[in-house]
This record gives C-alpha cells, sequence and structure tokens, in this order.
C-alpha cells in the first residue's frame, strides 16, 4: 500500500521502528510491505526535519535501526531514488536547507554513533552507521537535474556540506566526505581540489591511511 498522508511521527515509526533480520533482506525489498510515497513537498520537510534533529527524533532507536531506515530513505539502491530532492516543484530554498541539514545530521549523529574506522579498508570493527556514512553521498539521490536552474547553487551547498563535514573530528565523517568529493570531482575538479587541499592543509596529525584516501580523492580515484 501507498503511504500517503502520515504525519511526522508516524513517518518515523514506519522507517525507522523495524526488526533488523542480519541474515535475511532488508524489510523494503519485500514488495508485500507498504511504503512512502508522499508529494515532494512533503518528502523534503519530513527529511530535513530529521536530519536537522537527529539525536531527539532517533533516540528510542538502534543503530542497527537507523542504518536500516536511513537506506530505506534516502539509498537510491533502496527506494531513495523517487525525485524528491529534484523536483523542481520544491522550493529551491527549501531543498537548499536540506542539503544544508546533512552536516547537522553528520554531526549530531554520525560523529557521536560511528566508530573510528575506515570502511573503505573493510575494516570489520566498523559500527553499523559507519557504512551508511561512509556510503552517504554515494547512495544519495539526484539534488537537480541538468535543466534544473538551481543546479549550480545546489551543487554550490552540497560541496560547501561536505567541506563542513571533511571539518568535523570524526575519522568516519571525514572518510565520508572525501568519498563524496571523489565521486563530484570529475563535475567540479577545481572546487573539490581546493577544498582537500585545505583540509590536508590544516591538519597536523592527519592519519595515513586518511592522507591516501584524501589525494585519491582530489583525483576522483574512488570507488
Amino acid at each position: 500500500m501507498r503511504l500517503t498522508n502520515l504525519s511526522f511521527e508516524e513517518w518515523i515509526e514506519h522507517a525507522f521502528s523495524r526488526e533488523v533480520h542480519i541474515q535475511q533482506a532488508a524489510w523494503y525489498f519485500d514488495p508485500n510491505q507498504d511504503w512512502w510515497d508522499p508529494k515532494p513537498v512533503e518528502a523534503v520537510a519530513y527529511l530535513t526535519r530529521l536530519f536537522e534533529d537527529p539525536e531527539r527524533t532517533l533516540c528510542w532507536f538502534s543503530d542497527d535501526q537507523i542504518a536500516q531506515g536511513l537506506t530505506y530513505l534516502v539509498g537510491i539502491s533502496a527506494s531513495g531514488d523517487n525525485g524528491w530532492l529534484s523536483a523542481m516543484e520544491v522550493p529551491v530554498e527549501v531543498r537548499v536547507r536540506c542539503v544544508e541539514a546533512i552536516g547537522k545530521l553528520f554531526d549530531r549523529l554520525f560523529v557521536p554513533r560511528c566508530t573510528p574506522h575506515l570502511s573503505h579498508l573493510s575494516e570489520v570493527a566498523a559500527g553499523t552507521l559507519n557504512c551508511v556514512c561512509y556510503m552517504w553521498w554515494d547512495e544519495f539521490p539526484c539534488i537537480a537535474l541538468p535543466s534544473d536552474p538551481n543546479l549550480r547553487r545546489l551543487s554550490g551547498t552540497a560541496l560547501t556540506t561536505m567541506e563542513h563535514i571533511l571539518g568535523l573530528g570524526s575519522l568516519a565523517c571525514q572518510e565520508s566526505a572525501l568519498h563524496g568529493l571523489g565521486h563530484w570531482q570529475r563535475q567540479h575538479a577545481s572546487e573539490v581540489a581546493r577544498i582537500i587541499d585545505a583540509f590536508v592543509l590544516s591538519q597536523t596529525e592527519l592519519d595515513p591511511r586518511l592522507l591516501a584516501y584524501a589525494n585519491a580523492a582530489r583525483c576522483g580515484c574512488v570507488l
């Protein structure tokens, strides 16, 4: 059943209160499950509210549930590629605020909950949320189509948000930002180089593994 009229609280329950079954496919891959299908304006508003206040909104849920819920909502490999953020019917100021709010999500959720391990090296001790953090910009849905007159503004907002995340004192978050910048390098080479160079120069004791990854991201050599 398409769920088109959920309150914010009902939406949180729908997305995050599910059991996590490690040996089974996630619930959202079951064709018999209900799925959230709102209008783009409502979707962006709910996502922004979640991103801006994750610690209070998600405090009742385990890391496993949060990882599963975030993947369901924004992972293009799950059900997150619904065109909500790229919908030009949503005012650009609203879309910009949602992208900016991702910085708060990282600061308030991923920084305190992710473990200091690197996912691109497949470190087995990494926490449940580390993978979602690492793949965030790889899995995040399109924020603007080529025909969108606000493409440049939205792209700039995303790059600024990645730069903010790169400055957070979290190994996992810094890796995520570098991963995202590496994927954006092809279209934004000079800006990506500026952001990464400034980050490297600002660090006095940068983990050599992260430095190597930063160098790879600078030339777009990330997976």
